[in-house]
């Protein structure tokens, strides 16, 4: 983490926003004790990524994560301009009033400032944050309990991810997910997705690919996985072979392979690393599709 948790010159509290009009970023004026508790959240934050994961593994689009885990990814990734615009903003607006209506609220955040200069942005989903409207709070004012009648909001423990420099660590990724909207941007990404990955293999036709993962979010996450992967040295012979084996129908048009309407998934699943054969017994080939999977470093 490039960042001096115990050097922070200066912090700045915000709510992030969701309506018709999309998601805007709003600063808002809070007192030093508030600022307090937004550093121990970061703090508690890096602590938890550091007791899961010392070396954080790269997140993927693709993969099921699990609840919490530490994940790492570049922040010049092209999936999170939300929060990278949101980390590198110079000026945000203030709005002290941001907090009226809390059903906008999405998310709550901080921005630090530690003594060499670097920046680090801490960000939570708005769950528990949302104001308590409906509840009757009391609280003991001299030797009377009162009712609270002004708006209450709830901070959490810790953060959903960190963002230095170069990174964002990632601790819950479904909160991540949620706030990069992460679905409608891997859908809006598939044709650029394809064309990088149709650059490395030109003798397949992806035509009907782009079709179907248009409209169908795992796919277009395979193909932002796909994208990341080493497949310009694909041996075009094994991938035909794996594909027959493992049940995905191809055929050959005009000195292209297509795939076959039906089997997309498999072809994508092939080349993501998730289709395979076993063969333990004689005679006897099992082959499997696996939901998640980490490479084996010897």
């Amino acid at each position: 983490m490039r960042f001096s948790f115990d050097q922070v010159e200066l912090t700045e509290f915000g709510i992030g926003q969701d309506d018709a009009d999309g998601q805007r970023f709003y600063g808002m004026t809070v007192d030093g004790d508030v600022q307090d508790v937004l550093g121990e959240m970061a703090t508690a934050t890096w602590d938890t990524l550091q007791k899961l994961a010392a070396t954080p593994t790269a997140y993927e689009p693709a993969e099921k994560h699990a609840p919490t885990e530490h994940v790492i990814l570049s922040l010049t990734d092209n999936h999170v301009e939300v929060l990278r615009n949101l980390h590198e903003a110079q000026n945000l607006p203030l709005n002290n009033n941001a907090l009226l209506d809390p059903t906008l609220a999405f998310c709550y955040f901080v921005r630090m400032t530690d003594a060499q200069g670097r920046k680090l942005t801490a960000l939570r989903r708005a769950m528990q944050f949302k104001g308590i409207l409906k509840n009757r709070l009391i609280r003991l004012v001299t030797d009377a309990l009162k009712l609270i009648e002004d708006n209450v909001f709830k901070l959490d423990r810790d953060f959903d991810l960190l963002i230095d420099a170069t990174a964002i660590h990632i601790l819950r990724p479904s909160s991540f997910e949620f706030v990069c909207k992460l679905q409608k941007a891997v859908l809006a990404a598939v044709p650029q997705n394809l064309q990088a990955i149709e650059a490395d293999l030109p003798t397949i036709d992806f035509s009907n690919v782009a079709e179907y993962a248009s409209t169908h979010p795992r796919a277009a996450r395979y193909l932002a996985s796909i994208r990341t992967q080493p497949i310009d040295d694909v041996n075009i012979a094994s991938l035909k072979k794996l594909c027959k084996t493992t049940g995905v129908k191809l055929s050959t048009h005009d000195g292209k392979i297509t795939v076959d309407d039906g089997h997309v998934m498999g072809l994508l699943e092939v080349l993501d690393r998730r289709r395979y054969e076993i063969k333990l017994v004689n005679n006897s080939p099992e082959t499997f599709r696996a939901s998640s999977r980490t490479k084996i470093e010897q």
